[in-house]
């Protein structure tokens, strides 16, 4: 139980509406309502000790405005992305050729999003629809599974046929492998506490990865069913995320496998898509009426930093499209994590591009967590941290782009 599990030694007994809702919860595979958090701001679980701006950020503005059905959702006022896309029927025969079932793909799409809108508005109730024998969400994993015979998930578009057991750039295969699996506090505060998977592999190389035991298949990690994977997803969520968290690595490789495990995922959680950005555009089309929040980086300002840094050649138009995508079909929380001696190459022409193609009021963490990691000493200015100069600047330039809702 949540309450077992955080509220020793915080007093969080004392209330008889709180054993109400812990009675409520009990035994129906249910996460304690974020209400609870609201609620007793004053009696927060231990986590909130630590991380105070994982409360206040509710009552922030600029947070829900950018990421307002997110909170609905994490909050249960809304359905996820994933569990209307298992309400929409899909007329598909697996004999069908790809260019068919990407044609009904698109037709779908533009219908899921007039269903969303009608669920959001309380036009439609999503209880009262019945569940298809074929599903939007089912088309996409149809799709998916073409695109594992000659894969091209991600932007390097390797060809290769993972289903007869050939391994691309990722060196992913067909059965999703996980590092490791918690409840994450060290996420943007809307996020914590966030039920992170970390998965193996990476459509990069970058010299200065922090998980690169993972990315690089250091780690031997465990390989899991979508049916099982899913129960771990709903258990995270009944532990008290907010969100399921899908990261690696890179999740790019394993999108039919996600896919397909949120077909089993019978609970109401908010999926956020973490990920590089360098994935292709037929994954970005998949990810409509999947993903809830995209979690997305944004590394480079040029194809020549990115090349040298992470072995990533069209990152940039990469980018730039599966941004634009995400603006258009989810909420976006982006990532700018800024690089010794980049500020001008990267740093500046990032956070234009951001405000000047996305808005300035879209959530941008600016992040100073930079530390040589892995390869970085091949990388000339990436053997130091930070100084305290480049964290101003970068801080100045965020201002001057005229970014209205960014973090740090």
């Amino acid at each position: 139980m949540l309450l077992k599990k955080l509220g020793a030694g915080v007093g969080l007994f004392n209330s008889p509406r709180l054993i109400i809702l812990a009675k409520r919860t009990n035994g129906i595979n249910e996460r304690l309502s974020l209400l609870f958090l609201e609620t007793y701001r004053d009696k927060d679980p231990m986590w909130l000790f630590r991380r105070p701006d994982a409360s206040k950020v509710l009552q922030d503005e600029k947070a829900r405005r950018s990421l307002a059905r997110y909170f609905d959702v994490m909050q249960d006022q809304k359905p996820a992305k994933f569990l209307i896309a298992k309400k929409m029927p899909a007329n598909f025969n697996h004999e069908d050729p790809t260019q068919r079932l990407w044609a009904l793909h698109d037709k779908l799409t533009d219908e899921y999003c007039q269903l969303e809108k009608q669920i959001d508005a309380r036009q439609t109730s999503l209880e009262e629809l019945e569940t298809p024998e074929k599903s939007y969400l089912d088309l996409k994993i149809e799709i998916a599974k073409r695109i594992l015979e000659k894969c091209h998930f991600c932007n390097r578009k390797c060809g290769v046929n993972r289903l007869n057991g050939e391994l691309g750039w990722c060196k992913c295969g067909t059965k999703i492998t996980v590092s490791t699996m918690f409840e994450h506090m060290g996420e943007e505060p809307e996020l914590v506490p966030s039920g992170t998977i970390f998965t193996l592999g990476c459509t990069l190389r970058c010299k200065h990865c922090q998980n690169w035991t993972i990315s690089q298949w250091f780690e031997e990690g465990e390989i899991y069913t979508p049916e099982r994977l899913a129960k771990a997803v709903e258990n995270l969520r009944a532990g008290g995320c907010r969100n399921a968290n899908l990261v690696g690595g890179e999740p790019t490789p394993w999108l039919e496998q996600w896919l397909e495990t949120f077909k089993h995922v019978d609970v109401n959680v908010p999926v956020v898509w973490n990920s590089n950005s360098y994935y292709s555009e037929e994954t970005a089309r998949l990810l409509i009426g999947f993903v809830d929040v995209y979690l997305l980086d944004f590394k480079y300002g040029n194809n020549q930093c990115a090349t040298r840094i992470s072995e990533a050649p069209n990152y940039l138009e990469a980018c730039a499209r599966n941004h634009s995508y995400s603006r258009k079909y989810g909420e976006l929380l982006i990532r700018v994590l800024v690089l010794p001696e980049h500020l001008e190459c990267c740093t500046r022409v990032t956070l234009n591009w951001i405000a000047q193609n996305l808005g300035k009021w879209v959530r941008t963490n600016v992040m100073f967590q930079y530390r040589s990691e892995w390869k970085a000493h091949e990388i000339p200015e990436l053997r130091r941290r930070l100084t305290r100069n480049e964290t101003e600047k970068a801080i100045q330039l965020a201002k001057e782009a005229g970014l209205t809702n960014f973090i740090t």
